[in-house]
């Protein structure tokens, strides 16, 4: 097998694991986002502790890398709450597909943060996207869709932020698994104060729902890990838009959600867009 097969592979396993993560996130019930969060990232900061255990700098990381990894964690934790925010209020594979804006505002970011050079096509890009965004805000046809989507939309700002720190990290030489820790230990501990002060009791079952929820975003990271260690990005991330796919098929058989009209649209033109991205950058 090639190694862009292996990638490909990968990083539709990663699609499928991240969609199982919010479907378990949703049929955890009506609790806390803190709480969510918190075992969601629990469960990580285990896998991402066992494997710097067993590396052989353990703990040790590049003190000026100290502000990027503050800043990706910040913007991972808010992106991780906005995003259980709109799995908890609108159908999954719309929630899915907001937070799947985070690449367009990645180049966004990048191009602020990281002066990294824009092209015309890829200006084009990002507003074709919003524009098949809105088609699934719906902006002020529904209250109670249009605040959760833009909420959504929200956590996808704060993942391509995220993204955007991870790439400025990689380029400092930090370790991939360090990065893991520091985020997971974050947002672990920004919960702790809210669950000391309103725990929320939980029944056994809502309990293995949040710890296989944890347990799916683990898979999730390493098979995304495991896909761009095979190949690069601009030859697999498009494969990454099969988590849709896997959201509404989930969300059909266990929720019994059919997204609307306009909602499909959007996903077409978002999906659309990310496809001819991915053949632009095939190119150059």
């Amino acid at each position: 097998m090639s190694k862009k097969t292996k990638g490909i592979l990968f990083i539709t396993l990663s699609a499928f694991f991240f969609a199982l993560m919010n479907l378990f996130v949703r049929l955890s019930g009506d609790l806390p986002l803190m709480q969510k969060s918190f075992f969601r990232n629990a469960v990580a900061f285990l896998f991402a502790l066992a494997v710097l255990l067993r590396s052989e700098k353990k703990f040790q990381f590049q003190p000026k890398n100290l502000p990027q990894l503050i800043l990706r964690s910040t913007f991972g934790t808010i992106g991780i709450l906005c995003n259980y925010y709109a799995v908890d209020h609108l159908v999954l594979s719309d929630a899915s597909m907001l937070n799947k804006l985070s690449p367009f505002f990645a180049i966004i970011i990048s191009y602020l943060y990281l002066k990294e050079k824009v092209t015309p096509f890829q200006v084009s890009a990002v507003v074709i996207a919003f524009i098949g965004a809105l088609c699934i805000i719906k902006p002020g046809l529904s209250s109670l869709t249009t605040g959760p989507a833009l909420v959504g939309a929200l956590g996808g700002l704060g993942a391509g932020a995220a993204y955007t720190m991870v790439r400025k990290l990689s380029l400092n030489g930090e370790r991939g698994p360090f990065i893991v820790f520091f985020f997971s230990a974050f947002s672990c501990l920004v919960c702790v104060p809210y669950l000391l002060a309103a725990f929320h009791p939980m029944t056994p079952e809502q309990l293995v729902f949040l710890l296989l929820a944890g347990f799916a975003a683990a898979g999730g990271q390493f098979s995304v890990t495991a896909a761009y260690a095979n190949a690069p990005a601009r030859e697999i991330s498009v494969f990454d838009y099969s988590q849709i796919v896997f959201a509404a098929l989930m969300g059909f058989v266990f929720l019994q959600q059919i997204p609307d009209f306009w909602s499909v649209i959007g996903y077409i033109i978002i999906c659309g867009t990310s496809i001819a991205m991915f053949f632009y950058n095939q190119k150059h």
